[in-house]
């Protein structure tokens, strides 16, 4: 098996397909590494299994969170990510050059209609408003 560079593989995706910031490519790299380890953890396992499209998106939902709170939904629209479908056009053009593995089940279409960005990662930092109530009403004025 040749040994490959995964930044000189990166290169060749970027020159076909600009449409995502290198840094998006990190960040699905990551967000699956992330997603792994959580899975390993909730089943008390030590090997890693395939983490399926609705899992992934979680995963690097969380892992968005985590790591970049307020600014996540930001940096990512920057690197070219603004909504789910994004993670699979970026999860599928790592599996066609072969720096990820997928299973016959697998598909982009597992990646359309995740989660709204705003509401999964914008909500939860927006301060939580008062329930509607009267308005205060002025005090009387006093006869002097």
């Amino acid at each position: 098996m040749q040994a490959f560079d995964y930044d000189e593989v990166l290169d060749l995706i970027l020159a076909k397909d600009s449409r995502y910031h290198r840094e998006a490519y990190y960040f699905v790299r990551e967000g699956l590494d992330y997603t792994q380890q959580k899975l390993v953890k909730a089943a008390g396992s030590k090997d890693p299994r395939h983490v399926s499209g609705r899992e992934l998106m979680d995963g690097m939902r969380r892992y968005a969170l985590e790591n970049y709170g307020p600014m996540a939904k930001t940096l990512l629209n920057e690197w070219g990510i603004c909504a789910t479908e994004d993670f699979g056009e970026i999860v599928f053009n790592l599996v066609e050059n072969n720096l990820l593995a997928k299973t016959e089940e697998d598909s982009r279409e597992d990646f359309v209609n995740g989660f709204d960005f705003d509401e999964a990662l914008i909500a939860p930092f927006q301060p939580d408003r008062p329930s509607a109530v009267d308005p205060p009403q002025p005090k009387a004025k006093r006869k002097s």
